[in-house]
C-alpha cells in the first residue's frame, strides 16, 4: 500500500507540462480495435487506466508496442474473439467502450458491467439504446453485457440525457455500420471531437462533434496512422486550481486554452490572475481570494471533474461559497476527508456549502475517488503541516507522475510505501 505525505504550506511555482486527455485516451485506445492497419498514438498519458486498456487489447490478441514513454504502436488485427477479460473490465468505467468498437468490427462483444470510481448509479441504457437503434441486441448474462447484431444499419439515435459515455459508443459503433447515422443530444465534450478526429484521419466520415448533432456515414475500411492525444483540461485545471491553492505562479504549458475557458473564469472571479497563451496559462495569486457559487454543467459548462479541486480552493476563499454538482451521486464523498483538515463544509443533496476558514490544517485523509484524490493533494499542499492521503491508487487513473511534477514545482510532497503498522519506506 502506497500514499502521499505532504509538508504543506509552500507556494508552487515554476512551470508544469500536461499530459496527453485521459477521457480521451481511453476512448482512443479502444478505437483502435477498429483500425484496419497498425496505428500509433502521441501524447499517451502513463496511468493506470490506460495501461487496464493496453492489457485487455493484449488479452484478446493485440500486439502492442511502446514506442517511447508516451508513444504507443497498436496492431489490433490479432484480435479474433470479441470478449473483454472479466476482471479487467470491471476494473474502470471506460471497459463500456470496448462494446462499441467490438460490436462495430465484429458484430459481438461481451463485456462485463464496467466498474471505476463509486460514484454513484452511472448505468449504460442509453449505450445500449443507441447500439438498439443500429439493429442489436443485448442480454444480461453471468455480469456481462452481451450485444450482437446480424448487421449494424445507420439510423436516428436520440439521447433521452446528456451523456459523454453513450455519445462515445455510438459513434463507435457507427462508424462502419451500412449508411447513415445521426446522433442527437450528443454530448460536446473536447475528447468526443477528439475521438472524432481520430476516426476522420484514419477515413471515417464524421460531423458535428463538438455540436449536439453528430452526422456519420459508415465506411468500409480504417488506414492507419499517427494521431497525438488532446492535452487533459482536467489535469490542467487541477494544476491551476494547485498554484491559486497555494498562492503560487505557475506557467501551464501543453493546453488548449478555450477547453479550460470555464475553469478560467471562475479562477478570475475569485481573485486569481489567469493569463493565456497560444498553448499555456499562467496561474498566480496577489491578494485574498473570495467567495462564488458554482453549478457543474456538461461541456462548455463547469466540469464535474474538477468539482472537489475547486471546492477545496473555496474553503480558502473569503465568505459563504455555494456549489451544485447534480451529475453524479457520490460527488461529495471527499467533505468528510476535508472536515478533518478544518474546512466548514455542510452538504444537502447535491448542494455543498462552503464557509471560508482562511487556513486548512494537515491530517491523514483518504482519496475516495479519482479528483476527490486530486483534491486532498491539494489540500495537503495549501494546509499548514502534515497531511498524509491514503488510497493514492485512485489518482493514479487519471495523473500522470503527479508527485514528481509537484516536487519540480516546489512542493515537499513524497511517495510512501507501508510495508506494516508502523513501518514506512520512502519511494520518492
Amino acid at each position: 500500500m502506497e500514499k502521499f505525505v505532504i509538508n504543506g504550506g509552500k507556494p508552487l511555482t515554476g512551470e508544469v507540462t500536461i499530459s496527453g486527455a485521459k477521457n480521451a485516451a481511453v476512448a482512443l485506445v479502444a478505437a483502435t480495435i477498429l483500425c484496419d492497419e497498425p496505428c500509433v498514438l502521441e501524447n499517451v498519458p502513463e496511468i493506470s487506466d490506460i495501461t487496464i486498456c493496453m492489457k485487455i487489447l493484449q488479452a484478446m490478441g493485440a500486439d502492442i508496442q511502446l514506442v517511447n514513454k508516451n508513444v504507443v504502436k497498436f496492431d489490433t488485427r490479432g484480435i479474433k474473439n470479441p470478449h473483454v477479460p472479466y476482471e479487467m473490465a470491471r476494473s474502470m468505467r471506460a471497459s463500456s467502450y470496448f462494446l462499441g468498437t467490438l460490436l462495430g468490427r465484429f458484430h459481438d462483444a461481451y463485456v462485463a458491467m464496467p466498474g471505476g470510481c463509486d460514484l454513484g448509479d452511472r448505468p449504460i441504457d442509453q449505450h445500449l439504446k443507441a447500439f438498439r437503434s443500429l439493429g442489436a441486441m443485448d442480454e444480461l448474462k453471468n455480469g456481462e453485457v452481451h450485444c450482437y447484431a446480424d448487421q449494424l444499419i445507420g439510423s436516428q439515435i436520440y439521447f433521452d440525457f446528456n451523456t459523454v459515455g453513450g455519445t462515445i459508443n455510438a459513434i463507435l459503433a457507427s462508424v462502419k455500420a451500412k449508411g447513415r447515422t445521426i446522433i442527437e443530444n450528443a454530448a460536446k465534450e473536447p475528447h468526443i471531437v477528439d475521438l472524432a478526429n481520430f476516426l476522420n484521419s484514419m477515413g471515417a466520415d464524421i460531423r458535428g462533434a463538438g455540436t449536439d448533432v453528430i452526422k456519420i456515414k459508415g465506411v468500409d475500411y480504417l488506414k492507419g496512422i499517427t494521431y497525438p492525444i488532446i492535452p487533459d483540461q482536467i489535469e490542467a485545471g487541477t494544476y491551476m486550481v494547485a498554484a491559486a491553492a497555494t498562492k503560487g505562479d505557475v506557467l501551464v504549458k501543453n493546453v488548449i486554452p478555450k477547453h479550460l475557458e470555464s475553469i478560467t473564469a471562475k479562477l478570475r472571479k475569485i481573485g486569481v490572475t489567469v493569463e493565456e497563451n497560444d498553448e499555456s496559462v499562467r496561474v498566480s495569486v496577489d491578494g485574498a481570494l473570495t467567495k462564488t457559487s458554482i453549478k457543474t454543467m456538461p461541456h462548455p459548462g463547469f466540469p464535474t471533474d474538477m468539482q472537489p479541486q475547486f471546492s477545496t480552493l473555496l474553503t480558502l476563499a473569503e465568505g459563504t461559497s455555494i456549489v451544485t454538482d447534480d451529475i453524479f451521486d457520490n460527488r461529495f464523498r471527499y467533505v468528510a476527508e476535508l472536515r478533518r483538515m478544518g474546512a466548514d463544509i455542510s452538504v444537502d443533496g447535491k448542494v455543498a456549502v462552503i464557509e471560508g476558514v482562511g487556513k486548512l490544517n494537515g491530517a491523514p485523509v483518504v482519496a475516495t475517488d479519482l479528483r476527490a484524490g486530486a483534491a486532498m493533494v491539494i489540500a495537503g499542499l495549501a494546509a499548514e503541516g502534515t497531511t498524509e492521503v491514503s488510497d493514492i491508487q485512485y489518482i493514479e487513473r487519471g495523473y500522470e507522475c503527479i508527485e514528481k511534477k509537484l516536487q519540480m514545482l516546489g512542493a515537499d510532497i513524497k511517495r510512501v510505501t507501508v510495508t506494516e503498522v508502523g513501518s514506512v519506506q520512502m519511494s520518492g
